[in-house]
């Protein structure tokens, strides 16, 4: 079969591209941001990839388009389509579906698949689970959002029978307006925490926990719910109709953690069933941890089996990843972007360094509010509350319509801002002081930040 994907280098359809062709499928694809490096990780796979969305693509008659949620029937300032090759099939009648339809139907039929969803924590949820698999003997397929360093892959059609996704509650597709997830009909669901977010596509909370309860209705009788005991939304969901085996995580559900973030027992009923001794920190990876156990218990992984994994598992590219260390001056990347991630992000480290006696060293918060739900302004006050853990924040006000500095003022002078990367950095290097942990955090490239705060800090120290 060939294929030709229609935003090809997004971090999914980059994954369904990859899984496609791993599958033996002719892989082409368009984007408008043909460029490293996904560009090379798909060029290497033998994928030839086209820049934008001409429609004399057309010419190329795949027996199917696959169509990213990039693309859609919007028109430019003097009329003409913003997707050409899309009216080019339409017009043409060509056929035509969704990334999370073809993988549903050429991947994912027949595997006992595993779905990870929640609003934060499923990239390095999916991945602990499939690190867990890997290593209880499963030899599972996955498609992470992301990159897990222990496989070095995002996305692998796997040995086994199962299959383990980062389960999106992001719509579709232009023309399917349903969240992701419910194509990939588990047979385990990872229901992690539910907030508002992506107020671009959902109106209020209610709409989504919505979204979450189709999911919840894909689930077989015989599969098993993964469920946050403590997140109130998703009782909300569950009071909706629940046909399946509950298994909660986390206060007042039946697996739980006793000791500290980076060391705990594992307990199924009140009874210890396996030991997590690993270098994250947070009670968020905690959670993380947790549901991982109890979902890879669904497929005979023993809860001790999947622990003693989870102590050898090496995180994702992007979650507190260290970038480089300049006079005593620690710089990390991570992909925290909604202000409760940051929030969770910034408390992890606080503790961490606590715990290890360090109280007098520092955090500097380095953001942008980069999402399209941080760019309409909607979590703007909540910021604050987000930053609390940090010392020093940096906001990149870069492409915003709101104030970020009155959104910042109750902090005073904690916080600063800039309207572009380099000043950003100059602000940064100017207060920073040996000892300090610098996280910038951004779910985008945040103009090469991470390098370029590594070079000026070289500079200043060498001066």
């Amino acid at each position: 079969m060939h294929i030709h994907i229609l935003g090809i280098c997004g971090t999914f359809m980059g994954g369904v591209a990859a899984l496609a062709r791993e599958a033996g499928h002719r892989v082409t694809g368009c984007d408008a941001g043909v460029y490293p490096p996904m560009s090379d990780q798909l060029r290497a796979l033998g994928i030839d990839l086209i820049e934008g969305f001409g429609a004399d693509q057309l010419a190329l008659a795949p027996d199917v388009f696959v169509v990213g949620n990039v693309v859609s029937r919007a028109r430019l300032p003097d009329g003409s389509p913003k997707f050409p090759l899309m009216e080019a099939i339409l017009d043409a009648g060509k056929p035509y579906t969704s990334g999370p339809q073809w993988l549903a139907e050429h991947v994912l039929l027949g595997r006992h698949v595993l779905a990870v969803a929640g609003t934060h924590g499923k990239t390095t949820t999916t991945s602990m689970l499939a690190w867990a698999l890997e290593q209880g003997g499963k030899a599972p397929g996955f498609l992470v959002g992301g990159v897990p360093l222990d496989f070095g892959v995002s996305a692998r059609l796997g040995d086994g029978a199962a299959f383990v996704i980062e389960a999106d509650e992001y719509d579709t597709a232009f023309f399917d307006k349903r969240s992701k997830f419910v194509h990939y009909r588990p047979r385990t669901a990872v229901l992690n925490n539910l907030e508002f977010d992506h107020a671009d596509i959902f109106d209020d909370l209610a709409a989504i926990e919505r979204q979450f309860h189709h999911l919840v209705r894909t689930v077989p009788g015989t599969g098993r719910l993964v469920v946050n005991a403590t997140e109130k939304s998703l009782q909300r969901v569950l009071s909706q109709g629940c046909w399946s085996e509950l298994a909660r995580f986390g206060a007042g559900g039946e697996w739980q953690a006793r000791g500290s973030h980076d060391a705990f027992d594992v307990l199924r009923q009140g009874e210890v069933v396996g030991r997590v001794e690993w270098e994250l920190s947070g009670l968020h990876n905690q959670m993380n941890g947790l549901a991982a156990i109890a979902a890879a218990d669904h497929v005979g992984v023993a809860p001790a089996d999947a622990a003693r994994a989870l102590g050898s598992f090496r995180n994702v590219r992007r979650r507190m990843e260290l970038r480089g260390t300049v006079g005593a001056i620690t710089v990390y990347d991570d992909f925290a972007h909604h202000p409760t991630a940051i929030r969770t992000t910034l408390e992890g480290l606080r503790k961490k360094l606590d715990d290890a006696g360090k109280q007098s060293e520092r955090i500097l918060a380095a953001f942008e509010p980069r999402s399209n739900t941080m760019k309409l302004g909607v979590m703007a006050a909540q910021l604050p509350w987000s930053l609390e853990s940090a010392d020093l924040s940096f906001c990149h006000t870069a492409g915003l319509d709101w104030d970020a500095a009155a959104a910042l003022a109750p902090m005073g002078d904690r916080a600063q801002v800039a309207g572009a990367v380099e000043p950003l950095v100059a602000q940064i290097v100017a207060a920073a002081r040996p000892g300090d942990h610098i996280v910038c955090m951004s779910n985008g490239g945040f103009g090469g930040v991470h390098d370029k705060l590594l070079a000026a800090l070289r500079k200043a120290v060498a001066s």
